[in-house]
This record gives structure tokens, sequence and C-alpha cells, in this order.
């Protein structure tokens, strides 16, 4: 196979993202109704709106899955029928990359990659868990973007481009926070493509 003359661009990478991801910029009088994480029997897990939140089996993300374990899974394969924690497989401790920036291009020159668009992995599930109170998932948000400055950066190196999540529970807010992303230096958003949740139902995203 004939090389690239060029390095390739990622546009779908992800993170794991920090224990305090959604809790280092949340106000403190907020995080009750937002995110927390509580020991119980013995194990630790997330709380979100002061349930325990199931959209991730580890929250913590250490140990992990391999990288690839799913991928037969995307393609339509699961013939014996595996359970989600059945096909990851054998777990391991989490690798640096996936929350250092640094080992993050480390990784990518080993991989030819030059660049890569990031998205949450976690963050993707938590609009969801927060429907009942937008207020909330403002809040939420707000502090996961400054999180997610911190830790990544919006155009790290010119390489490094994470998508701040942005939710219309609160179209006020949404465009508020879209305004302070962009003089913060962000290229792209990251959102649910689909209808916006309001309480008990929903609402069309044109609305």
């Amino acid at each position: 196979m004939s090389e690239l003359g060029y390095s390739a661009f990622d546009a779908d990478h992800h993170y794991y993202e920090a224990e305090d991801a959604f809790i280092r910029h949340v106000d403190p009088r907020m995080r009750r109704r937002c995110m927390q994480w509580a020991e119980i029997d013995g194990r630790k897990r997330l709380l979100v709106g002061g349930k325990i939140n199931r959209f991730i089996p580890n929250p913590t993300f250490d140990p992990v899955a391999l990288p690839g374990s799913l991928d037969q899974f995307f393609r339509g394969r699961n013939p014996e029928g595996k359970s989600m924690r059945e096909l990851f497989g054998r777990l391991e401790p989490i690798s640096p990359a996936y929350r250092d920036r640094e080992a993050r291009l480390e990784q990518m020159d080993s991989q030819g990659i030059g660049g890569a668009f990031l998205f949450p992995t976690l963050g993707v599930g938590m609009q969801e868990s927060l429907r009942h109170d937008p207020e909330a998932a403002c809040a939420a948000f707000s502090g996961f973007n400054r999180w997610l400055e911190e830790d990544w950066g919006f155009a790290y190196r010119d390489r490094l481009f994470a998508a701040p999540y942005i939710s219309l529970m609160d179209p006020e807010w949404a465009a508020s926070e879209v305004d302070s992303l962009i003089e913060r230096g962000a290229r792209l958003i990251s959102m649910v493509p689909g209808p916006v949740p309001i309480g008990e139902g929903s609402r069309s995203m044109a609305d």
C-alpha cells in the first residue's frame, strides 16, 4: 500500500472525561441537582440529579475496554447476542492519552494523525439524564465547557479541536453560551441531533 503524502485528520476523536469534568466549575449550590460522586456498596458511582446514572457502566473509565472492542458490533455482527458488557471483553488501566492532551498528541504522531475533532463520551448522555431540570443541565454544561477548555483546549496547537457541548433546553442560554465559546476560540460544538427534551415530552430543534 502506498503512503499518503499528508497526515490524516480524524473527524470523530473522543476522550474519556476526568472525574471532575462536570464538577470542577459547577456552582457548589447546584451540584446536588447536577453531578456528584458517591461510594455505594463499595463502588464509585456517578449521581446525576441525585440518582445513580447508568449511561456508562463505569464512568471513572478506569479500567476501560480496549480500542476497537466494539468494531464488529458496529458492523452489525453479534451472532452470539452478547451483552455490551461481554462485548467490551478484557479491560485495561486507562491510558494517559485518553485524558492528557500532550500524551494524545504523541499518540496521534505515532498514528500519522495530524489533527482531530474531539467529542465527549460520558457527556453525550447527560442532557437526557437532566431532561427534567433545564436549569441544572445548563449549569452542568457551562461548567463542563470550562473544564474542556482547561484540560483540552478548543484549538490546542491547532491540532486538537475539542467540541464544547450545547443544549437547546434553554435557547437563551444556548445562544449566550455559543457567543462566549466563539470568543474563547471554539471552532465547533457538540449537541444532540434530535428532539429537545422538555420534561416528559420534547420539541423539534427547529422550534
